[in-house]
């Protein structure tokens, strides 16, 4: 007898998302400091949950987005480049007297990177329940919530109002973590964590996010903890070593496609925006892991973080290539 997967709510009705947009600069060498003069690349469009929903619309769900913006050029070419992707920008507000978030990203010879934030006393830090748009919930079948967005109390409130709503018009949540472990210290944010959490359908942590919000002391008992309290799709973000997705009753591992990686900034984001779409289209777990992933490496050859979101065809098209390159 075959096995019955999950569903993710594919009635008609939008993918929805809330939290910072912004623009990211770039150091235009590794091992740039910025202590000292340098040459830096862009902006770029950015901002975790703005990249993600990005990646929806290119994957053609319905979609929109709940943030802020400056009244700015930085702003300007945020919406403009959500827009034109296909993303339902009503939900955007801009303020007046704030300038639109920024991160500048410099990458260090070990491959990891650095980054200078001004998200908190951006417009992204006026978001709040008085930005949420009513039409948008209505329309709303399912709701992505990325840890990254929760750094003010009164978004974290924002939030909690979407989730409750969304649940009880019978959608469905996805949980990004994307969260430090030093926010963990905050009682209030633990609190809210657990409360997000209780509330999701897919959770999407990248590997070493598994047991952050688990007593588990193991992945595999963390991932059975994280089941048990009503998660019904687990799945791990791997990086080059792939993916894995665990329901309960089924397990799944994808290993990666071969790419030579020149910015892994986003690459999260866009393998969470095409599984979520692609489930939200009926697709099987399979073969919405298999986008995902695909998704997730032809991100990480793009410099600049929202410069790799990709169409299911430009997929198709990179999971052939790729395929040939790996067995040629």
């Amino acid at each position: 007898m075959a096995k019955t997967e999950p569903k993710l709510d594919n009635r008609p009705g939008c993918i929805l998302t809330m939290g910072e947009i912004l623009v990211e600069i770039l150091a235009s060498e590794i091992g740039q400091s910025f202590r000292r003069a340098g040459t830096l690349i862009g902006p770029f469009a950015s901002g975790a949950p703005a990249i993600f929903i990005d990646q929806v619309a290119k994957c053609g769900s319905p979609c929109a987005i709940i943030g802020c913006v400056g009244d700015d050029d930085f702003g300007a070419l945020n919406v403009e480049r959500l827009r034109e992707d296909g993303v339902d920008v009503s939900g955007i507000s801009v303020i007046k007297a704030a300038t639109t978030g920024s991160a500048f990203v410099t990458y260090r010879k070990d491959g990891d990177r650095d980054f200078i934030y001004n998200i908190t006393n951006s417009a992204s830090g006026h978001l709040s329940v008085s930005e949420i748009r009513e039409h948008l919930l209505k329309d709303c079948r399912h709701f992505h919530v990325m840890g990254s967005s929760l750094f003010s109390f009164r978004i974290i409130e924002a939030m909690k109002r979407v989730i409750e709503t969304v649940k009880a018009n019978g959608g469905t949540v996805s949980f990004d973590p994307n969260i430090r472990k030093e926010m963990l210290r905050i009682p209030e944010m633990r609190e809210a964590l657990d409360f997000i959490l209780d509330y999701t359908d897919v959770f999407l942590p990248s590997g070493h996010e598994v047991m952050l919000l688990a007593s588990a002391s193991t992945e595999k008992a963390a991932i059975d903890e994280l089941l048990g309290r009503g998660v019904r799709e687990v799945v791990v973000k791997r990086g080059k070593d792939g993916c894995s997705y665990y329901d309960g009753k089924d397990e799944r591992h994808v290993h990666a496609l071969p790419v030579t990686e020149v910015d892994p900034t986003g690459a999260g984001d866009c393998f969470g925006g095409t599984y979520i779409a692609c489930r939200a289209q009926g697709f099987t777990v399979e073969r919405a892991l298999e986008y995902a992933g695909a998704a997730g490496a032809r991100a990480v050859t793009y410099r600049g973080p929202m410069e790799g979101t990709a169409t299911l065809a430009e997929l198709d098209a990179f999971i052939k290539e790729r395929s040939e390159v790996s067995h040629g």
